[in-house]
This record gives structure tokens, C-alpha cells and sequence, in this order.
């Protein structure tokens, strides 16, 4: 398979186990189009590269949790993960070519709800990452989406109903 970053002619080779189905339908779930060309090659948007990109700038200062208020005031270690690791999570969970899914951790084992997007860790970050807008927030968002959303279980429960009915 290979792989086009962004408009320029930079290639990649990799092998991804016959994951093109999976990708395809996760990057269709997220918003973002199939991509895919007839040929195999992966276009991916610059918006998704820069956005990882910015992650991996993270030098693990972890500024930001000290300055968490649920770790510092709330002392909840074993509940929540921090915004560090949210910025790692964020770095899979956004890779264009990622097929986990880590929807239920995040909202079960990690705590991401506990997050109340008061901004102190974007405040301090010496590397400027947008912590809140470009990581918490979105992976938020697809918390929501995917436990919390009455639309999107209609929707699912819809297109599973019809899967179902296609397949026999």
C-alpha cells in the first residue's frame, strides 16, 4: 500500500494487515471521507497530519498535569489520566490510518468526563499545543457521540437493521 501526505510526493510503503476496510469505515464514522483510490495509495488531508504533528511536539514537561485541577485539587489519580496522556490518546485516536477504538476507554478508564475544559494546561504548555481545543474537546466530542448522542443511536440501530437486511 502506499500513502500520500498531504498534496506533496512524499511516499510511504507500509503493510497494515489488510485494514483497509477498517480504516475506511472509521475515517467515514469521524467525518472524514474515504480517501481511498482505486490503486491503494491514501490521500490524507494536511489538517490530519498537522493536527498529529502537533501532538508529538508534547517534550513531557507535564506542566499541564500539575496545573489540572482535577489531579491537583480532586486528587483523582486512579480516575482520571490527566491531559498528557489525553494529548497521547489524542495523537492514536486522530492518526488517519488508526483503527482502535478507544471511545469506551476514554469514557470508562480514562475519565475524560471528568474534564471540565477550564484550559490551565493549553495556559502552560511551553510547546503552545492546543491541549483543550485540538485533543480534550474532540475526543470529548466522539464520547458523546457514541454514548450519549439519542440521534446516532437511532442512526446506528438504523444502519445495523439494514446491514442485517442486505446480508440475507
Amino acid at each position: 500500500m502506499r500513502i500520500v501526505f498531504g498534496g506533496s510526493q512524499r511516499y510511504a510503503e507500509t503493510d497494515v494487515h489488510d485494514a483497509n476496510e477498517r480504516i475506511a469505515a472509521r475515517q467515514t464514522d469521524h467525518g472524514r471521507a474515504d480517501e481511498s483510490v482505486s490503486d491503494g495509495t491514501w490521500r490524507m488531508q494536511q489538517e490530519d497530519i498537522d493536527r498529529v504533528q502537533e501532538f508529538r511536539k508534547c517534550i513531557e514537561c507535564f506542566l499541564c498535569q500539575d496545573v489540572c485541577h482535577v489531579l491537583r485539587d480532586h486528587q483523582m489519580h486512579d480516575k482520571f489520566i490527566g491531559p498528557r496522556f489525553l494529548i497521547h490518546v489524542a495523537a492514536l485516536e486522530m492518526h488517519p490510518l488508526d483503527t482502535e477504538d478507544r471511545i469506551e476507554e476514554l469514557r470508562s478508564a480514562q475519565g475524560i468526563g471528568y474534564c471540565n475544559i477550564t484550559k490551565c494546561c493549553t495556559k502552560v504548555c511551553p510547546e503552545n499545543i492546543e491541549i483543550t481545543d485540538n485533543a480534550i474537546i474532540p475526543l470529548k466530542e466522539r464520547v458523546v457521540d457514541d454514548f450519549y448522542d439519542p440521534f446516532g443511536w437511532i442512526w446506528r440501530t438504523l444502519k445495523r437493521l439494514s446491514d442485517k437486511g442486505l446480508k440475507r
